[in-house]
């Protein structure tokens, strides 16, 4: 399913259902196939590893998970508040994102 996608990577975005609800973090990765992201320090999972070359100790290891993008929500830089984004068409022929509460743009 292809759709417009409110989420890029470096956003800073807010958890607004599941199990980390009400966390902040930013955009690592984002995977349009799977309309998923990856979100710094949110939906942490542990990882069984064997030792190898890059880590010599092994064990379990601490590693953030997938989140569904419909899970998220980005939070404006202007106004520091989480809203919805829709998306403008400037006078040069760019595209930019934009803050549905306060009307500025999102993208840098």
């Amino acid at each position: 399913m292809q759709s417009v996608y409110h989420v890029k990577s470096d956003d800073q975005v807010e958890v607004i259902a599941g199990k980390d609800k009400g966390r902040v973090g930013k955009v690592l990765r984002v995977d349009r196939k799977l309309n998923k992201a990856i979100v710094e320090k949110i939906n942490m999972v542990k990882r069984h590893t064997k030792p190898n070359q890059a880590n010599q100790q092994g064990g379990i290891l601490d590693k953030e998970a997938y989140i569904t993008l419909s899970n998220l929500m980005v939070i404006c830089p202007k106004c520091s508040k989480t809203s919805r984004v829709g998306s403008r068409i400037l006078d040069d022929g760019t595209k930019i994102r934009f803050c549905k509460k306060c009307g500025e743009p999102v993208d840098k």
